[in-house]
């Protein structure tokens, strides 16, 4: 939660870096990494600083996602925040970048995967979406 970050953070990425590490263990040894594509992400990170007390606010300007398996690229990074991890300064990635990279994964066209609402035709990647061939293995 919000009020201790450094405790709760740090209980909560214990809990969730053993059995992540053995799932992708135990997909690799199955022979199946490759072909499963493994997403780790969330809609917004965290803010450098405290917001008066042990917690921190959010920050929509730059986080970690990452992801294994199902065609990317291992060991690799691909952005970079700022000094102080306050803001993207090489290499935005956004939600539709994302999904475009993932649908790209699957064998999805993301740019002709539409439906027809309020009238006109959308798509989950907006107008916004690029494939991060970067990331590409």
């Amino acid at each position: 939660g919000h009020e201790d970050t450094v405790n709760n953070h740090g209980r909560e990425a214990r809990l969730f870096d053993q059995p992540v590490a053995a799932l992708l263990n135990d997909l690799k040894t199955q022979g199946l990494l490759g072909e499963t594509l493994v997403i780790c992400t969330s809609e917004f990170g965290r803010m450098c600083c405290t917001q008066g007390g042990k917690g921190r606010d959010h920050n929509p300007f730059a986080f970690t996602s990452w992801l294994a398996g199902g065609g990317i690229k291992g060991g690799s990074a691909y952005g970079a925040s700022d000094e102080f991890a306050y803001k993207t300064v090489t290499d935005p990635v956004y939600c539709y970048d994302l999904h475009a990279t993932a649908l790209h994964l699957l064998g999805i066209d993301h740019t002709k995967l539409t439906y027809f609402h309020n009238g006109i035709n959308r798509r989950l990647t907006d107008v916004h979406g690029h494939v991060i061939h970067e990331i590409l293995a």
